[in-house]
């Protein structure tokens, strides 16, 4: 059986700015909302299997939360280390992707590409906020956990401009 690649999309959105930011360790929740294209089913998690294996495509599959996953952990520990080294987040989304390849008897991930767009209060913190994706991603739980390269290609904003 000749392989095929499967791609997952979802996105995270950070809810949890309470006016402050990450302003300090406990002025922020951890809130968040995950999506994904064509998921539109409310709590609790109703899943499925990927539709290229018979699953209804409005319900969450395996592979897209494990995509999600990474990317909420990703997202939890960058917040984190913003909050303690001055770094004030105001807005944070993430479109991630992973590739999953199918061959003869099963399939593996093979990659996962964060996209975090994050916007900061200061334009003096931006390219340390840059920088502390690095250390959320030696942090984070999940991407430790795969088989598989796991990136982060983030762009960082300051609000009030763009």
């Amino acid at each position: 059986m000749p392989s095929k690649l499967h791609t997952y999309e979802t996105e995270v959105v950070w809810t949890g700015d309470r006016g402050e930011g990450t302003s300090t360790y406990r002025a922020y929740g951890r809130e968040h909302e995950v999506t994904a294209p064509g998921v539109t089913a409310p709590p609790p998690i109703p899943g499925s299997s990927d539709p290229a294996f018979r699953g209804d495509p409005a319900r969450w599959n395996p592979e897209q939360l494990l995509l999600a996953s990474i990317s909420q952990c990703h997202m939890l520990w960058y917040l984190h280390f913003c909050s303690v080294n001055g770094v004030v987040v105001t807005g944070y989304t993430d479109r991630a992707r992973g590739t999953m390849q199918e061959s003869a008897g099963g399939g593996r991930f093979t990659e996962a590409v964060l996209n975090p767009r994050v916007e900061v209060a200061s334009a003096g913190t931006a390219e340390k906020a840059a920088a502390l994706h690095a250390d959320a991603h030696r942090a984070c739980f999940i991407a430790n956990s795969v088989n598989f390269p796991v990136r982060h290609e983030p762009v960082v904003t300051v609000r009030g401009t763009a």
